[in-house]
């Protein structure tokens, strides 16, 4: 085993263990030149037919990664023989395994698991679009880490293989019986890219059920039977996923990307029925707005026709359960009246009721940039402090929500400037004022800071930084945003202490002012514990491991 402190490769310190398997450990590591972290793998000799089997598959699987390049597949920088162990260093994930979470949490909801289908199939997507196909053959949630931010991480390679055409010899009992496809257990044709879609529809399955395709009943029942709320468009998609015969499933990941973003297209037809109902009325009313206003002047009768269909579709909106559809029903809103604010502001309160602001609720408000009549530019012209209002909420939606991480700050910082020129002269939004100039400058210290650690010119930053952070939450303390928000702003602070230990101290940023801070952090979510909701005490468990590692961050860096 790898004794902490201890420098591998004379770049690579070992920090602490993070995860143990039969026979591999796992620890968090540091290259200290870089002051960047990595997980390192350790396969350690036992038996030396059990060791040089594993060596063999761990060889496979990072001769694959280390060709490949993509947002959900871990990194390999580094293969190291050391002492009679063989050494993997890879990008270190935060985060837990979808296996971890189910058991933590049960059933996952079929937006948040759409969501990481999507990003599971861009992935499955560029492995078989490889030069040579790349076939996964072991999806399975112990093998897919969710980030922090929301983002999925495929893990595990041991068993994916290079598709060679009538090439069936390989195909031999490998993958995990319950998500395995039937070919993958010999005499049943060779595996291709329809065994991912298998093994990716088992997975799915669990995700939205709770129940675990390789326990009893040993049978994927269709999903409604364990959940009557379960999308019945989502039921025939994992249906047609897994069938035994690989010719009846989709037939490549585009197909399955499609069907996965039209879902709600494929439900029964009494559902369809309802919506369509739902939208008739919508467009009955919006249609009578058209026509109101293409007449001479807006009469008293118009007007309170366009103020009727406007509050019809803010209520349709209200009772709509679903976040995303109910974001969609105050965009309509929206286009009824673009001067009113309750639209705008229910948006914002769908898009983050679920936890995430996601691209297809985003593109919903992208869109009113391209309408001829430019709604939000009315909005701002006719209504400037709602508008700023609003601004500010989806500066707060992207920054904290938004499940597309590496854009996160980068696209909030826009809506936080436009707030700002709102609220310079306005006495009653200074805190406000004060938040979005902090908001502006942290995402220019995070747009700046990876140049400038290239060239050498990143001395003194990373104290200022540390000062406007601490100002944010001070500014929080005074006036606390909802409890999710104050959460993400603690997991972002402590995710930083730990990245960003070292360069605070040669900064001079006291240890005790870092300490003191956490401290407070975590004080405070033992208050907000007591009244927690189910979420809420998910992200505070969260909070808790990372601020676990940026105590021994701390530890290592200031002495």
């Amino acid at each position: 085993m790898l004794e902490i402190g201890s420098v591998i490769d004379g770049k690579y310190k070992i920090l602490n263990e993070i995860g143990r398997g039969g026979m591999s450990v796992v620890y968090l590591a540091m290259n200290e030149k870089a002051n960047k972290t990595w997980a390192v793998k350790e396969v350690r000799r036992t038996c030396a037919r059990e060791y040089e089997i594993f060596r063999q598959r761990l060889i496979v699987e990072t001769d694959l990664l280390k060709r490949l390049r993509h947002p959900n597949l871990p990194c390999i920088v580094d293969v190291i023989d050391h002492d009679g162990s063989f050494l993997i260093v890879m990008d270190y994930i935060e985060g837990k395994t979808l296996e971890k979470l189910i058991s933590e949490n049960g059933a996952q909801t079929q937006e948040d698991v759409v969501g990481w289908a999507l990003q599971l199939c861009s992935v499955l997507e560029y492995l078989h679009s490889r030069p040579v196909p790349i076939i996964y053959r072991d999806m399975k949630p112990s093998n897919i880490m969710l980030r922090s931010d929301g983002g999925v991480v495929l893990i595990d390679f041991g068993i994916a293989r290079e598709f060679k055409e009538k090439n069936a010899a390989d195909t031999s009992c490998l993958g995990t019986q319950g998500y395995a496809a039937p070919e993958q257990f010999g005499g049943m044709g060779q595996t291709d890219a329809r065994t991912d879609i298998y093994c990716l529809g088992a997975t799915l399955y669990h995700l939205l059920t709770g129940h675990n395709p390789c326990e009893p009943p040993y049978e994927m029942y269709p999903i409604t039977v364990w959940d009557d709320r379960l999308s019945s468009g989502l039921e025939r998609i994992i249906i047609k996923c897994t069938q035994k015969d690989p010719a009846k499933r989709y037939q490549d990941v585009r197909a399955l990307c499609g069907a996965l973003e039209r879902y709600h297209d494929l439900e029964t037809q009494v559902q369809r029925q309802c919506r369509k109902r739902a939208g008739l009325f919508l467009a009955a009313a919006a249609l009578s707005v058209l026509c109101a206003a293409g007449a001479r002047g807006f009469d008293a009768a118009a007007e309170s026709r366009r103020r009727d269909a406007y509050q019809a579709a803010l209520e349709t909106a209200g009772y709509t359960t679903d976040s995303a559809a109910a974001a969609d029903r105050y965009m309509e809103a929206v286009r009824i009246d673009a001067a009113r604010p309750q639209a705008y502001h229910g948006y914002y309160g769908a898009v983050i009721a679920d936890g995430c602001f996601t691209a297809e609720e985003e593109a919903a408000l992208l869109r009113l940039n391209m309408d001829r009549d430019k709604p939000l530019q009315r909005f701002a012209r006719e209504n400037p402090q709602e508008y700023a209002d609003f601004c500010y909420e989806m500066g707060n939606a992207y920054w904290y929500y938004y499940i597309h991480g590496e854009n996160r700050q980068s696209n909030a910082v826009p809506w936080f400037e436009a707030a700002m020129r709102c609220y310079a002269d306005n006495k009653e939004r200074a805190a406000e004022y004060r938040r979005c100039s902090l908001y502006v400058e942290i995402g220019g210290f995070y747009r700046k800071v990876t140049a400038a650690q290239i060239d050498g010119s990143d001395a003194g930053m990373y104290g200022a930084y540390w000062e406007k952070l601490s100002a944010l939450k001070a500014l929080n303390d005074a006036e606390p945003d909802r409890d999710m928000i104050t959460l993400r702003m603690y997991r972002e602070i402590a995710s930083r202490a730990a990245e960003y230990a070292r360069y605070l101290r040669e900064d001079g940023v006291p240890w005790e002012d870092i300490r003191a801070l956490l401290a407070d952090m975590a004080a405070d979510m033992r208050r907000m514990e007591e009244t927690a909701t189910e979420a809420v005490r998910a992200e505070i468990g969260c909070i808790r491991g990372i601020m676990d590692m940026a105590d021994k961050m701390i530890n290592s860096s200031y002495g």
